[in-house]
């Protein structure tokens, strides 16, 4: 299967809304509300536009998204930038086929060539180690919510970029 990744266009948001919406709709752990999420990250300051990257099946037809956002890791008055890895959204028809794995990869070196040291995720434990994540609290990181320990995970893009940090991860109010 020939799959290429660019950066989103305006002219891809209506249809990535519903690829994410569509992705996600049978996912029991979801609020069914990625979608909005996405639209709102969009018009919010934590975007970053590079980090918007779709999939296209034999360069045509767009079948899957993934968004990187920025976030901050704040320990009283000690702040580090860091990103938030979501979502990672693909067509169900297109699932297992490793588009999704093409996009974070992507999305993932697209980061560190952006300058970026440091993803969050909360996501699936068995998947996304495969890509490099560890739990957060090895260093210290916690959500600011109550999640399982091995959903909450981080990724060092620049070696040992997190070995001095610690704190609590501030996601961008548009994310509720």
């Amino acid at each position: 299967m020939r799959v290429l990744i660019r950066q989103e266009t305006e002219e891809d948001h209506e249809l990535t809304e519903k690829i994410i919406k569509k992705a996600f709709e049978n996912e029991e752990l979801s609020d069914h509300q990625e979608h909005l999420l996405v639209e709102r990250l969009r018009a919010s300051e934590a975007f970053i536009p590079e980090l918007s990257l779709v999939a296209l099946h034999d360069e045509q037809d767009i079948v899957g998204h993934i968004l990187l956002s920025n976030i901050k890791i704040v320990d009283g008055d000690h702040v580090t930038d860091s990103l938030a890895l979501a979502p990672v959204s693909v067509l169900p028809d297109y699932q297992n086929h490793g588009i999704g794995s093409q996009l974070i990869q992507v999305a993932l070196t697209k980061a560190e060539e952006l300058g970026f040291a440091s993803v969050i995720v909360l996501g699936h434990p068995a998947y996304y180690p495969r890509f490099g994540f560890q739990r957060a609290s090895r260093w210290g990181i916690q959500a600011p919510f109550d999640v399982p320990d091995d959903a909450f995970m981080a990724l060092e893009l620049l070696e040992n970029s997190l070995a001095e940090f610690s704190g609590v991860v501030q996601y961008d109010a548009t994310f509720g």
